[in-house]
């Protein structure tokens, strides 16, 4: 999924190209679950004309602000959309295939944009074209008459690079849950962009194990934990999300493929701790995503600060209909009544009893037809 830095690259890449620009033609194909909350030809109709003031971006979401009074377009990249501009190579997303820059227009596209000078005559120069893509369709689309106040950035925690807290307002959000903090770091509504590979990274670099939980975290990890989240994120903007251009120390170059495929950066070398012996990645499912951690680095422990400073031990999950926007951090506790397995025997055990219900009802009734059929044959 694209996290924070790049979506910033896509931001960066619209700053560069549209902004100033006329908005001459916007192309559209129909779908009613990117769309949302409104319709392709509404979203043509709403953007036609206009002038690109500026474009912005707020954890993974990025906004285009148009002239003239209106409503603006909201953009959210789901889990492999991307942006395309004609004739050049498309932007991608890790190992994400990279199609013939002249297959045009391209598959799975959702809108293109037909960008032109203010100073050139319409219909008289080649113009702009960049186009939206999403192959599975859980990006979204939307119109918006103020982005930044308005779902789904309204409803978003801080964003590391524009609005990263300061640490003790960083430390009070932390302590007041019980979650996995892997779990927290993943949930939009407390930091907005943190992603999958984000959210490892600046746990590897804290030394702090994901799942840990959040109020038994010692005051040394939490502040390891608010300056990782911002160096991480700041080192990723600036290298433009290209991967190549990471540390290498980084775990990011040894995670893919848990640890099987090598990267060409590190020439298949494993990642190495600090005293030089080779590192030992591990991976743990938590917050429903797979983890990679270090296993010599970060540790569980048992031992942390004390109690939540609240009764809360979870989180507000935000509406919307994006997957990591309903994240929710989940507790291990054992659930009062019938065990899962049982449960899952007895469901199973009656599905095959009306099945065979069904199938001797419908044998026996097909029978009967024959035998009224073959009585009147000898009537």
């Amino acid at each position: 999924m694209p996290e924070l830095p790049e979506v910033e690259r896509a931001a960066r890449l619209m700053r560069e190209l549209a902004e100033g620009k006329v908005l001459e033609e916007v192309e559209t194909t129909e779908d009613t679950i990117v769309f949302a909350g409104t319709t392709h030809e509404a979203f043509r109709s709403e953007l036609l004309g206009r002038t690109i003031e500026s474009v912005g971006r707020y954890g993974k979401v990025f906004y285009l602000l148009l002239s003239g009074q209106g409503k603006m377009p909201v953009l959210h990249f789901g889990m492999t959309g991307m942006l395309q501009v004609r004739g050049v190579a498309p932007l991608h997303y890790r190992e994400a295939p990279r199609k013939a820059a002249n297959t045009w227009p391209p598959r799975f596209m959702k809108f293109i944009l037909h960008l032109r000078s203010p100073d050139v005559v319409p219909n008289t120069a080649a113009n702009t074209q960049i186009a939206f893509l999403d192959a599975r369709r859980l990006g979204r689309i939307r119109l918006c008459l103020s982005p930044l106040t308005e779902p789904p950035i309204s409803a978003m925690g801080f964003d590391p690079i524009l609005s990263m807290p300061e640490l003790d307002d960083f430390r009070k959000g932390i302590l007041k849950r019980t979650c996995p903090i892997k779990a927290l770091l993943l949930d939009q509504s407390f930091s907005a962009g943190v992603g999958n590979w984000v959210a490892d990274e600046i746990l590897y670099h804290a030394r702090v194990h994901p799942e840990q939980r959040c109020h038994t975290l010692s005051e040394e990890q939490i502040s390891a934990l608010h300056l990782q989240t911002s160096e991480v994120c700041r080192i990723a903007v600036e290298a433009n999300a290209d991967d190549s251009k990471f540390p290498i120390d980084w775990l990011f170059k040894h995670r893919w493929g848990k640890g099987k495929r090598k990267s060409a950066e590190t020439e298949g070398k494993p990642l190495e701790l600090p005293n030089g012996d080779n590192a030992t990645i591990k991976w743990v499912t938590v917050g429903g995503r797979t983890s990679a951690f270090v296993a010599e680095l970060q540790t569980l422990s048992t031992t942390g600060v004390g109690t939540p400073e609240s009764e809360e031990s979870d989180l507000t999950p935000l509406s919307g209909d994006e997957e990591e926007l309903n994240t929710r951090p989940t507790e291990r506790k054992e659930k009062e009544g019938i065990p899962i397995s049982s449960l899952m025997r007895f469901i199973t055990l009656q599905s095959m009893l009306k099945y065979d219900t069904l199938r001797y009802v419908t044998t026996s009734t097909k029978r009967q037809e024959r035998y009224v059929t073959q009585d009147r044959r000898f009537q």
